[in-house]
């Protein structure tokens, strides 16, 4: 099992969200498996020819989200992402619907808005 992580530098998107975004989809298929230890920062860095703190502002984000876990001294591993995700998403659309309805808005209308904004994200 490798993490496999390729930057983009021709891209608009940001290195530290190429590599968020890499990662997370990896664990989230199963191709980096609950409790894969990632490498170091500074490893991570110097094998992608990154900035250390590139790296580290990914892995804070990956923290944030879930996606993984820092074990003090043992190292970074992958987390459970699945649950912490659908918790995570769960969250969001209930408190995007208490501001919908707070906003007045009636059900079909705050679906319609969930759906456009659905659509503008993925297409």
């Amino acid at each position: 099992m490798t993490l496999k992580l390729r930057i983009d530098h021709q891209t608009a998107t940001a290195p530290y969200e190429q590599l968020r975004s890499q990662i997370s989809g990896q664990a989230r298929s199963g191709a980096l498996p609950v409790g894969y230890k990632l490498p170091t920062v500074r490893g991570l860095a110097e094998e992608l020819g990154l900035a250390a703190n590139t790296v580290a502002k990914a892995y804070r984000a990956l923290e944030t989200d879930g996606v993984i876990e820092t074990r003090g001294r043992r190292g970074t591993f992958v987390a459970a992402a699945d649950d912490a995700a659908a918790r995570r998403a769960a969250e969001a659309a209930r408190s995007f619907a208490e501001e919908a309805q707070r906003l007045g808005l009636d059900r079909e209308a705050a679906a319609t808005a969930a759906d456009e904004a659905l659509r503008a994200v993925y297409g």
